[in-house]
């Protein structure tokens, strides 16, 4: 299986936020939500191909969790551990 490499990140964290899936960190450095979760069901319908193609495009990425998850930080695209407890609690 294809394996994505570290100097994809940007344009991996583009794509997934054009699809309107909203790529965050996970605070602590540990990881991202792909945000895929947050969108309607019909919002879903529709990103969805995309949201495949991406994982075609650029593969096996779980060996860059790190790194991509500090990329995003970089970015400002990152969400508090309290935020994240709030969500679970209200769904």
């Amino acid at each position: 299986m294809k394996m994505m490499t570290e100097d994809q990140i940007p344009n991996f964290v583009q794509d997934v936020a054009d699809t309107g899936c909203n790529i965050v960190a996970v605070m602590g450095g540990t990881g991202f939500l792909f945000g895929d979760a947050d969108l309607s069901p019909e919002e879903y319908s529709a990103a969805e191909p995309q949201i495949l193609a991406i994982g075609e495009k650029y593969g096996r990425r779980d060996h860059l969790l790190s790194e991509i998850a500090q990329y995003l930080v970089s970015i400002g695209r990152y969400s508090s551990p309290r935020a994240n407890a709030a969500r679970r609690t209200l769904n």
